[in-house]
């Protein structure tokens, strides 16, 4: 574990503003309480991007210290290598998209989504409105950029595609990686990309004009909380107390962005100015992502299924896993 934990610490880049806001929460004088829980969370990227917002917002907000945690967020090099680290017990939870256990499973990697945060894709498809791209059909021919080709975005993209009777074949995919998926395209060099609600404010920040295209009704999902079979049976209380802190900081985003994108910036000075911009991409996770769930953090059984036969037909996982072995609903509505 020390030699993990070592490992990835030194690959761990954050502004001082980020490090900060990690840092423990007092206990508060005169209340008798055993010392806080600390817990190793991995996350996919760095936390400093808009996507993690509810995990800084629990962190900031002292949603962990309320349920006696000390949190050490570690990145991972994505959310298959988070799965692979949990599985390989070096950390107890992680975040990832709801879709990672698919793929992980498949490949004997003892994981399950223990929550996924909102009932949409997180995986958006923007087009530039001067192209008259009005439906996922036109982009025939044209060149869209992605984040990577083996990122699950990229995979949820050709998912909508085959809803529109199109495969990567018939249009120009280019891999451009987290910050050039936007800014090839903001420079006019793509009609499309593929990503998260964070791109799309920021090729509008710097000037693009975005035409949002439906999704063609494939059903991939949002970021989910991740954990081993080991640790799902051993330390159930654990898991319910991490799901409870982090979903917390999800429903401040709901219920009034412009607050959440207030504590957000008082969590992170280097976003001072922007709140604008982070409302912005918070109202979109609250529109397009985290939105009618019925209960915070559950996870759809028919979604995965149906998820799981797209990767299975396209040849991205090998074979199929029983639905029930890649998530529990058991930590979920959960109260205090």
């Amino acid at each position: 574990m020390k030699k993990f934990l070592a490992s990835f610490c030194s690959k761990l880049v954050l502004s001082a503003a980020v490090a900060a806001t990690f840092a423990a929460t007092a206990v508060v004088p005169g209340i008798a309480q055993a010392a806080p829980e600390e817990v190793t969370y991995l996350l996919p990227a760095p936390p400093n991007s808009p996507a993690f917002a509810p995990w800084v917002l629990a962190q900031h907000k002292g949603y962990y210290a309320d349920e006696n945690l000390k949190i050490n967020f570690i990145v991972a090099k994505g959310g298959v290598d988070v799965a692979k680290q949990i599985g390989a017990g070096n950390a107890v939870i992680g975040g990832a998209i709801g879709d990672t256990p698919i793929v992980v499973r498949a490949n004997g990697i003892p994981v399950k989504a223990i929550a996924v945060l909102g009932a949409g894709s997180i995986t958006m498809v923007a087009a530039n409105a001067g192209e008259n791209i009005k439906s996922l059909k036109d982009l025939k021919g044209k060149t869209v950029t992605v984040m990577s080709y083996t990122d699950t975005t990229y995979y949820a993209f050709l998912g909508s595609l085959k809803t529109a009777g199109l495969s990567k074949t018939d249009l120009q995919i280019q891999a451009a990686g987290p910050a050039g998926v936007w800014q090839v395209f903001t420079a006019g060099k793509a009609s499309a990309f593929a990503g998260v609600p964070d791109w799309v404010v920021n090729s509008t920040d710097a000037g693009a004009k975005v035409e949002l295209l439906d999704n063609g009704g494939f059903k991939s999902m949002a970021q989910a909380i991740l954990a081993s079979d080991d640790t799902i049976k051993n330390k159930p209380e654990l898991l319910k107390r991490l799901v409870r802190a982090t979903l917390r900081g999800m429903q401040d985003i709901m219920k009034d962005p412009k607050a959440a994108a207030n504590d957000y910036v008082a969590a992170l000075p280097a976003y001072k100015s922007k709140e604008a911009s982070i409302e912005a991409t918070f109202e979109m996770y609250r529109k397009y992502v985290y939105a009618n769930q019925k209960t915070l953090g559950q996870i759809d059984a028919a979604r995965m299924d149906s998820v799981q036969k797209f990767y299975v037909s396209e040849g991205i996982v090998t074979k199929a896993t029983p639905v029930n072995e890649l998530f529990t609903n058991q930590f979920v509505g959960t109260a205090r």
